[in-house]
């Protein structure tokens, strides 16, 4: 018997792409729409390919989290998205809706948040899981036993566990590890100064965890790494920053708004007419309509 298999939309990296990819456009009413109707097409399309029977959009409900409390300069030159892109946050989500895709946003979450739940909740009833995204943090998320998997749309391109060992030098369960100490300039978390990413691969090839790297520079030699010593002396200085970034780079897998969510929660029934009638009519989507295969 085939396991139930998720597809979960880490929706701002497709509004984002859409909105820098494309033309200016505005709705009869002068709304702007680009990013909105950019996303619209990758949903439909992706949804025509895949014919999948659950999906989900994620969303992230602000342009802030607990992760700038921690940090402040945590994804800060998103804090203010250009004037034309922010009211299409929300005419995305409502189109989500429309289509009849299950829609989660929880304030002071991030959507990587949320994925990371629900993936968890999916594994747990014994499903599988594809993660659409091009977001390295989310590789944290793929399994060994290939249950779970991160696809990058764009690049139509799939990682499995030994993709992520080939890609970036660590297991999935190092990610967070590893960006912590080589940081990640989409999140505009600035890692270990002075360790890249060869550098972090190799430490966390010898050691293991954040943890376990050693005190004694001596025991730095052993790292496959040109100049293994100035690397730890690198870590043993900016120590508290690498597991600060660690911090903001892991995943929360329990948010509690999703605690109960299970995978008939996550089916997708189809586009709800009248919700679609509505929305492209003020948008002035007529052909996009058809595009639509699948009605509720």
């Amino acid at each position: 018997m085939s396991r139930a298999k998720v597809h979960i939309f880490d929706s701002h990296v497709y509004i984002f792409r859409a909105y820098y990819s494309l033309p200016p456009m505005a709705s009869p009413g002068g709304k702007p729409t680009s990013a909105a109707y950019g996303f619209a097409n990758t949903l439909l399309k992706y949804i025509f390919d895949e014919e999948p029977s659950y999906l989900v959009c994620c969303f992230d409900a602000a342009a802030t989290s607990f992760r700038n409390e921690i940090f402040p300069e945590y994804k800060a030159s998103r804090l203010e998205p250009p004037a034309d892109l922010e009211p299409q946050f929300e005419i995305c989500l409502s189109l989500a809706k429309a289509l009849g895709i299950p829609c989660f946003e929880v304030e002071n979450f991030e959507a990587d948040d949320l994925i990371a739940t629900l993936t968890d909740r999916v594994l747990t009833e014994g499903g599988e899981v594809r993660i659409v995204s091009s977001d390295k943090d989310l590789a944290q998320l793929i399994t060994e036993d290939g249950r779970s998997e991160l696809f990058d749309l764009a690049r139509d391109t799939l990682l499995d566990a030994n993709g992520v060992r080939n890609k970036f030098g660590v297991s999935p369960e190092q990610i967070p590890d590893y960006l912590g100490l080589a940081g990640d300039a989409v999140d505009e978390l600035p890692g270990v100064p002075g360790i890249g990413s060869k550098g972090a691969a190799a430490a966390l090839s010898a050691f293991g965890a954040l943890e376990d790297f050693p005190e004694s520079l001596n025991e730095w030699e052993t790292v496959p790494f040109r100049g293994p010593r100035k690397l730890g002396e690198r870590f043993l200085k900016h120590r508290g920053q690498a597991f600060k970034m660690r911090r903001l780079a892991t995943v929360v897998r329990d948010v509690p708004a999703l605690s109960e969510i299970s995978i008939q929660d996550l089916t997708y029934k189809g586009a709800l007419e009248v919700e679609i009638g509505n929305l492209f009519e003020e948008l002035g989507w007529g052909n996009i309509t058809t595009r639509i295969r699948h009605w509720a």
